[in-house]
This record gives C-alpha cells, structure tokens and sequence, in this order.
C-alpha cells in the first residue's frame, strides 16, 4: 500500500528548470518514481540531456525550450504538455536565477536587473500556474509544486530580487492554495537550503556553511528529489499549502537575516 501511494506510475507532470542542478536532481527521482515528464528551460542543451536520462529511464520526455518570463511561451508549453500527454497533473515551478553577480547595493540595481529578477523568481511562477490552472479545474485534480529557498523567509545583505522573489513563492503558494483547493487543486512549497550543485562546487569549497547548520554538513541534492518525488504521489494528498523546508535545520536558528556574524566567538 506505501509503496502504491509514492508511485507515480503513469502521472504527467511539467517541471521548469528541470534541465541542471536542484531541478535535474528532481527529474531524475520523478522519472525513476514513473513518471513521463515535460522537462522546461530557456536552454535546450541541457533539458535535451535531462529528457535523455528520463527515457534511459524507461519513461516518456518531452524537452521544451521555454523562457518562462515569457506569458505566450509559457502558455505555449503547456499547450505542447497537453498535446504530447493529454494531461498534466503535477506542475513544479522550479525555475529561478541568482545572476552569480554576487551582493549589490540598492542602488546599483537597474530597473531591468530588478525585473529580471522577480519576473524569473516569483512572475514565472504565477504565469505557469495560471496557464494550467484551467485544465486542472476542469479535471478536478492537479498539483502545484513551487521551489522557494531559505532565502524566502529571511534577508540577505544586499540580496534583493533572490530574496523578494523567493518570499513571494511562499506567498503565492497560500494565495493558490486558499483559491484552487476547492476545485481538487493542492499546492505546496519545498524551500531548499544549501545543496550544492555544480553551480555552487566553487562556493561550497570556500565557504565553510555546514558548520553552520544544525546537522553539522549541507545538503545532498538527492535528499531534494525524495521530497519532489513524496509531494507529486498521491501519499501527499492531504497536504495543501505547506511549506517543506529542506536544510539540515538551518531555518531553526530563527528567521534572521543572513551575512552577519560575530567577529569573534561569543561565550555563554
């Protein structure tokens, strides 16, 4: 019976930034759970690459290049979705960008970086969720994965459009669950912490973190897709509008901004 209830046998499901990092890492565990996936980035390499590993898999793919900041081709890869598999039952708005520009002063940020940023972290959201939501409606059934970060519930010194961008995941994951949970649609959010990828090796090298997190080390991005794979089965159907943090107990110290830290050890 457990195992029926984490399978996803058969299930459709549409992940953006699916193609690297984080979002691989979740492509791959859905596939191996069953699932046929539509695998959705601005860069087709990569979500070619991703789409071969999920038929090497013995599953279906479908890679769609996708600017997801883009309203008529998000509506046009949803579209592709339902051609391709007739349905869509789960969506994960995993697509995000850090820009890898580091902290900037207020001031420094241009109109178009702030745009950017919120339109990538949180509007990319908003619009792939819009250009489903009917269909799922009309099914009675559907799921809304949203990827957040840490940074969502806490400040980050000089780090605006990540930080906004991620709060307004949390949020739009209330909003979506307090209007579409009485048509059948759940929504829920994983908030990852530090799980390095090799978009992050570099960081991880210079910056001691895992001294820092409750359980002593950072993540294992696979520790990501077990979550993914929980919340798109049908063992997590009672589960609307939560919030699934991912980060050794890192948001456990309280919700403070980050990048501040004692210049010498404190005694109690």
């Amino acid at each position: 019976m457990l195992e029926e209830k984490l399978s996803l046998e058969g299930k459709k499901i549409v992940i953006t930034g699916g193609g690297t990092g984080l979002g691989l890492e979740m492509t791959t565990a859905l596939a191996r759970a069953g699932a046929d996936l539509v695998i959705a980035s601005r860069r087709q390499g990569p979500i070619d690459e991703a789409a071969q590993i999920v038929r090497d898999l013995g599953r279906k793919a479908v890679a769609v290049s996708t600017d997801v900041t883009d309203t008529a081709q998000v509506n046009a890869l949803m579209e592709r979705a339902l051609e391709e598999f007739g349905v869509v039952d789960v969506l994960i708005n995993n697509a995000g960008i850090v820009r890898g520009q580091g902290a900037t002063s207020i001031w420094e940020i241009t109109d178009e970086d702030w745009r950017l940023g919120i339109d990538t972290n949180m509007s990319s959201a908003f619009y792939c969720s819009r250009a489903i939501a009917k269909h799922m409606v009309e099914r009675g059934q559907g799921k809304i994965i949203n990827v957040s970060s840490g940074f969502g519930f806490r400040g980050g010194r000089d780090n605006y459009m990540y930080c906004v961008g991620k709060g307004g995941i949390v949020q739009l994951t209330r909003a979506l669950t307090t209007s579409l949970s009485r048509y059948g649609i759940t929504s829920t959010c994983i908030v990852p912490g530090f799980l390095p990828t090799e978009g992050t090796d570099e960081s991880r090298l210079t910056l001691p973190r895992g001294e820092f997190i409750p359980i002593g080390r950072v993540g294992h991005p696979h520790e990501l897709g077990a979550v993914a794979v929980f919340l798109a089965s049908s063992g997590s159907d009672y589960m609307n509008g939560e919030v699934f943090s991912i980060d050794g107990g890192g948001l456990a110290g309280g919700f403070a901004p980050t990048g501040y830290a004692p210049e010498i050890p404190l005694e109690v």
